[in-house]
């Protein structure tokens, strides 16, 4: 582990080892980087101590049980998005959907840690910060109800059920998430122990005042990258909770703030297969940054290990990653995807590629090698290590294009099946593809679809399945009891169980 003081101001050391309350709340195992650890209210009433603050929620999000992986490997692994290879052993209980084979515990801890880290913040911004213009208290105040309102909502989506689609509501649910909002010092950390769920409505509302709060502080931030909160990554993020929610109206108004933002752009065509070549994504609107190789999860774990058997496309029989969770068979279908041997000899895996349909998406995917136990599988190439590094590869939460099909969503929800197509072949477009026509029920199937396809390794299609009653039906290539029905406890992840033994108000999912 690196030695915290190498480098730092006595400021900063002093942030790095004294505000150390988010870990002491809710984990007394975490590990977490000294980098990322929290802060004193002192060292808060600095304006170096509160960037370094919010720099270290920010962090957060790298976790492997967050961002750095789970957010998208494990949900895809849920879903019928991957096929988990056992090249190593990793995720198959979750795409066997094992009983409390789900999200794990440490998402809890983190997620809840940058909670209360962000609400000492935000008490600190209402006494005052020495030094601090209203421009950074205004900022300051928007990044941390951003990143308050996606942490809520990354736990409400994973621990309870989606408000446009719950299972028997009051009768088997168990409502909501725990949604501390006061800052919690030392001597009030027992009080945390008694906070009971909240309900589903009281959690999205409260997501939807902390974002619409974060448009209207963020209007004047000029804080450069999209590694940052900004009033249209706001915007962005108040369409996908809105369309979670059945604001529809709500969905449409946000989606086109943040397609008229500056942050972002649309991509098509050629283009877009080479927006994922960049170090950052073109249209992303907030994404994780992995800046160095000591913020990366290696060859083991990163999303590039977990998805990749190849280091890099200039020559596959270099051994990356584990290649753990690799394209369904519904995947490859709707991409036209089939090994196809491009020149000889056969053993190099360089002579290998694939057969694909014309959706400019498939040219995301490609043949890796044959080491590590991996027998030459088809691969998403999405996270290939283009920062600079092996196993870099910063990652994309927010795309611009996702706007468009959220509108089509919402439009087919408020009965405006015309401007509902309309919002659908502009999108396909985007991805080569003529238009269709479709009438009433149809409609949405194919807006399903091409979420299915354009999000496919970037952890949504378990969360649409969830919010739209769906079961997972995984028969066609794991066999005759892969199949989740909607009504089934598994669902809903399990919640910590150590959680549930200190808190006497905190109900277990059915099931666990």
């Amino acid at each position: 582990m690196k030695k915290i003081g190498k480098g730092l101001s006595n400021g900063a050391i002093k942030v790095f080892l004294l505000f150390t309350i988010g870990i002491l709340l809710y984990s007394c195992d975490l590990e977490v980087d000294p980098r990322q650890t929290t802060r004193t209210s002192d060292a808060l009433k600095s304006l170096q101590g509160m960037e370094q603050a919010l720099n270290s929620v920010y962090g957060r999000l790298r976790a492997l049980d967050h961002y750095g992986r789970d957010m998208f490997a494990k949900s895809d692994a849920l879903s019928d998005v991957g096929f988990a290879t056992g090249n190593s052993g990793r995720l198959v209980p979750e795409n066997d959907n094992v009983p409390n084979a789900h999200f794990s515990s440490g998402f809890w801890q983190n997620a809840y840690a940058a909670i209360s880290e962000l609400n000492l913040i935000l008490d600190q911004i209402e006494k005052g910060v020495s030094g601090a213009s209203e421009s950074d208290l205004s900022r300051w105040e928007g990044e941390a109800k951003f990143l308050r309102a996606l942490f809520f909502f990354d736990l409400v989506k994973v621990y309870a059920y989606i408000p446009t689609a719950v299972y028997q509501d009051g009768v088997v649910d168990q409502g909501g998430i725990p949604m501390p909002l006061n800052a919690v010092f030392i001597a009030d950390i027992a009080y945390l122990n008694e906070y009971p769920r909240a309900t589903l409505a009281q959690n999205y509302s409260q997501i939807i005042s902390d974002l619409n709060d974060a448009v209207g502080l963020l209007q004047n931030s000029n804080r450069q990258g999209t590694q940052f909160a900004s009033a249209g990554a706001a915007f962005a993020l108040l369409s996908r909770v809105a369309l979670y929610n059945g604001n529809w109206q709500t969905v449409l108004n946000a989606s086109n703030s943040a397609l008229n933002s500056s942050i972002g752009e649309l991509l098509s065509g050629e283009n877009y297969v080479l927006g994922w070549e960049a170090s950052v994504h073109p249209e992303s609107m907030f994404e994780v940054r992995i800046q160095t190789p000591d913020e990366s999860l290696g060859q083991d774990v990163s999303l590039q290990a977990t998805f990749n058997t190849i280091l890099d496309l200039s020559n596959k029989n270099v051994r990356g990653g584990w290649g753990d969770l690799i394209p369904s068979p519904i995947v490859l279908d709707l991409f036209g995807l089939a090994p196809n041997q491009i020149g000889n000899p056969a053993s190099d895996n360089n002579n290998w590629d694939v057969i694909r349909n014309q959706d400019i998406r498939a040219r995301l995917y490609t043949t890796g090698n044959n080491q590590r136990f991996a027998r030459r599988q088809i691969e998403c190439m999405k996270f290939l290590g283009k920062n600079g590094f092996d196993y870099g590869d910063n990652i994309p939460v927010i795309r611009k294009s996702e706007m468009i099909l959220n509108k089509a969503e919402a439009y087919f929800q408020l009965g405006r099946e015309t401007e509902a197509l309309v919002e659908l072949n502009a999108f396909r477009a985007l991805r080569g593809l003529g238009p269709v026509v479709f009438e009433r029920q149809l409609i949405l199937e194919e807006i399903l679809i091409e979420r299915f396809k354009e999000f496919a390794f970037e952890g949504q299609r378990f969360f649409d399945l969830k919010r739209n009653g769906r079961d997972i039906d995984k028969r066609s290539f794991l066999g005759p009891n892969d199949f989740v029905a909607f009504e089934d406890f598994r669902i809903l992840a399990p919640i910590p169980q150590r959680e549930v033994e200190l808190n006497s108000n905190l109900n277990q999912n059915r099931g666990y």
